[in-house]
């Protein structure tokens, strides 16, 4: 990401017009391209030779998959003026100069500020996304933190933001990453004057994020158009993205492959039983140990996941979990601990103490939890006993403690998990599953406990 003082050579002859008569457009597209391959094929400009400008046009189509001419053609300066990464182009997957790498393997970040184009949840999210990316195919984690200076710094910035690398202004250039190293090493500057979103229109915050983190671990462009080191911008789904074979072999070259997790795979033949269920977002997440099933809306595969691959500061283990959807939370217990989610993003000040809850100190753990949006109430499961945690007030019914088999007849004596869907409950009990209607207080089906595991 080098800058270089430019001055601008006549190069008539390389357009196939000859000197003195270029038009006007031909002359803006001539400076266009003096500064485009200033930018990003080190192209020194005053006190260059003819041959020297040459060979980076040439350079230039050729990284681009164009016919090599040495022309200013249409094509090339249609390739040119593609939105794009801030960084220089160079060869198919390759890594900066010198190879930077990070030299430890759990790095954190910092989001310093928030586009207003975007809700900071839509920000949070597609930045937790991008980072995730990267973390399933090499063993690195990345923490999200507040307080102090993280390894990779994310910002948002108009036109000159004091790093030399001024933007500008809307398209062109829509984002620029430094490669590893101390001070501003690894961290990735934003075009403000981008129309920044989590769709289709404007510019998807998730792809660009996802592209220039891999300069943050230290890969530079790729000349596969496939590639997301490719360095022009073209929308694909998120929802849908998978991390291309010459992005993983290109960051495999740098920190090696992700080895897979030992997580416990489902036998449906077996008695199981869960930790803590909670929904997430349209998700279902069934936790067990160190690991969690994932059921994703839509798909009929269940994934399989180690908790500190998502969450490196989460413990295993967990006791107990539940979804507020009103306040987007999800909420997880261990022994006297609890931490709240937004999104897959730990958010600042956690853990905190339950007892700031309402209990009293005689509980010291929870043993399943869940939210009920039609009552706006809370049920905390602890050994034959229920707690009521309103959450609108912040404060336990007064009638906290009542015993589960009054409250939720025919049940048992003990709820081990919990989760709400499509305003049912569903308890989990010994080795049965019970659909329970709160409205009807009663149970309505009994199910298999792994039923929601395509068992």
């Amino acid at each position: 990401m080098e800058s270089y003082v430019l001055f601008l050579l006549c190069i008539a002859c390389t357009m196939g017009f000859p000197a003195g008569i270029l038009t006007d457009t031909e002359k803006h597209n001539e400076a266009f391209a003096k500064e485009y391959l200033k930018k990003f094929y080190r192209f020194e400009g005053e006190g260059t030779s003819r041959s020297a400008l040459l060979d980076k046009i040439q350079k230039m189509q050729n990284f681009f998959g164009l016919e090599v001419t040495a022309r200013l053609n249409e094509e090339t300066i249609d390739v040119m003026k593609q939105p794009r990464c801030g960084v220089p182009d160079i060869a198919r997957f390759s890594t900066f100069s010198g190879n930077a790498v990070w030299k430890k393997k759990d790095l954190t970040y910092r989001i310093l500020n928030y586009t207003p184009d975007m809700t900071r949840n839509d920000v949070d999210r597609a930045i937790e996304k991008a980072f995730k990316v990267w973390s399933d195919v090499v063993p690195l984690t990345f923490t999200r933190i507040y307080d102090r200076v993280s390894d990779i710094e994310m910002l948002f910035a108009y036109r000159d933001h004091k790093d030399s690398l001024p933007f500008d202004g809307p398209s062109g250039i829509l984002a620029h990453a430094f490669a590893p190293g101390d001070n501003i090493g690894g961290d990735v500057h934003f075009d403000e004057d981008e129309k920044w979103t989590s769709g289709s229109a404007g510019t998807n915050l998730f792809l660009v994020a996802a592209h220039e983190l891999g300069h943050s671990l230290g890969l530079d462009h790729s000349n596969d158009p496939n590639a997301l080191m490719y360095p022009t911008y073209h929308y694909i789904n998120p929802n849908t993205f998978q991390l291309p074979q010459d992005d993983i072999n290109g960051i495999h070259s740098l920190y090696g492959t992700k080895e897979n997790p030992i997580i416990p795979i489902i036998n449906c033949q077996e008695q199981i039983s869960f930790d803590a269920v909670t929904t997430l977002r349209g998700d279902i997440l069934f936790f067990k140990n160190r690991s969690f099933w994932r059921k994703t809306a839509g798909k009929s595969e269940i994934e399989q996941h180690e908790i500190s691959s998502f969450w490196p500061s989460l413990p295993a283990d967990i006791d107990a979990a539940y979804e507020n959807q009103k306040k987007d939370q999800v909420l997880l217990f261990k022994g006297t601990k609890y931490w709240v989610l937004r999104g897959y993003t730990v958010q600042e000040g956690f853990p905190k103490n339950i007892y700031e809850l309402g209990f009293p100190l005689t509980v010291t753990q929870i043993d399943a939890a869940v939210h009920d949006d039609e009552t706006g109430r809370t049920y905390f499961f602890i050994n034959d006993r229920y707690w009521s945690y309103n959450e609108e007030t912040s404060q336990m019914d007064k009638e906290s403690p009542q015993r589960i088999s009054k409250g939720f007849p025919g049940v048992g004596n003990k709820v081990e998990a919990a989760f709400r869907s499509n305003g049912m409950l569903y308890l989990f009990s010994g080795n049965q599953q019970y659909e329970f209607s709160t409205t009807n207080r009663k149970v309505t089906r009994l199910l298999k406990y792994t039923s929601w595991l395509n068992c």
